[in-house]
């Protein structure tokens, strides 16, 4: 009874540790960015990014040290459906996202692409160390590439930004990212002990409690720069994000032993995520062609994302 009380206590402080680190998390990263005269989306798709995705690679780790193959992996793949079925969805539907021109044509591809080539691997159940190496050295061009497209097409900063000291941004953003890995861990430890005593499996847990749990801090993040007018992190964190966690979240544990997963890994959960990335994308395209600098990602895609999203665990629960 005592394990209980503290498993909600944890969920409890996890969820006022959230709310609270990613406003900070999110002044510090885009003052950061205009002290040095970054675009924002850049950050969005680098430091608030990997920043947001250090509990997946921990969890990834652990995981992988366990010999819980499934688990790892899962996390990356719920992550990732979270992210865009739950953190977008539930963004879009608090706060209208603008679509740009730049996201269609080099974000969400390279998204995609990166996609594609998790689905390669993930094909035969397996991970091997190769395979995990390769994903992980595609991390540095990708980053590379995104980081000249931004120098070669640079976006205006018209949005407010806090006015923060170097030193004051850097301290807020560092407090705010240790903040927001330690209430996520607290949230997810919490979750797993309440989800474990009503006996649901480990599986379910590392796609369900897990994955939304360690998507928690993309779900702040979002949300409070979507409220702030920071638009270009919002939408930026989360396909940054999803980069992370085939990249670098599904890279590592094959770096520490070889997977054999459950092949329903592939065929529902890596399926899932294209089916709902694919939603996004043609949604997106759709609303572009037709109202260009006037389309918005807004309660209607946000309400399809999160129904998509429900029918994905519908099937899973079955």
């Amino acid at each position: 009874m005592s394990e209980m009380v503290l498993a909600w206590g944890a969920v409890l402080i996890g969820f006022v540790g959230l709310i609270w680190s990613a406003d900070r998390f999110v002044a510090g990263s885009a003052s950061i960015a205009t002290n040095f005269g970054v675009s924002k989306l850049l950050i969005g798709l680098t430091i608030v990014a990997f920043g947001t995705s250090a509990p997946e690679i921990v969890v990834s780790i652990i995981s992988a040290l366990k010999g819980a193959g499934d688990l790892a992996v899962g996390n990356a793949l719920g992550s990732n459906l979270a992210n865009i079925g739950l953190v977008l969805g539930v963004t879009a539907l608090i706060s209208p996202i603008p679509i740009k021109g730049h996201i269609l044509k080099q974000e969400y591809p390279i998204m995609l692409g990166v996609s594609l080539v998790a689905g390669w691997f993930l094909w035969d159940a397996t991970l091997q160390l190769w395979e995990g190496v390769v994903l992980l050295s595609l991390l540095i061009p990708v980053l590379a590439w995104m980081a000249f497209s931004k120098k070669q097409h640079p976006e205006e900063m018209d949005e407010e930004m806090p006015e923060y000291t170097f030193a004051k941004a850097a301290l807020w953003f560092l407090v705010g990212l240790v903040l927001l890995v330690a209430s996520s861990n607290s949230l997810v430890w919490g979750a797993e002990v309440i989800a474990l005593h009503f006996g649901v499996s480990p599986l379910i847990i590392g796609l369900t409690v897990v994955a939304i749990g360690t998507s928690l801090p993309e779900l702040a993040a979002s949300v409070v720069s979507a409220l702030k007018g920071h638009h270009d992190i919002a939408i930026g964190n989360v396909i940054g994000s999803n980069i992370f966690n085939l990249l670098v979240v599904m890279g590592i544990p094959p770096l520490i032993e070889r997977l054999n997963m459950d092949t329903q890994v592939f065929s529902r959960d890596y399926m899932a995520m294209v089916i709902l990335s694919a939603a996004l994308g043609a949604f997106m395209l759709m609303m572009y062609r037709f109202k260009k600098t006037q389309a918005r990602m807004g309660r209607l895609l946000g309400l399809l994302l999160l129904c998509l999203y429900g029918i994905y665990y519908a099937i899973l629960f079955q």
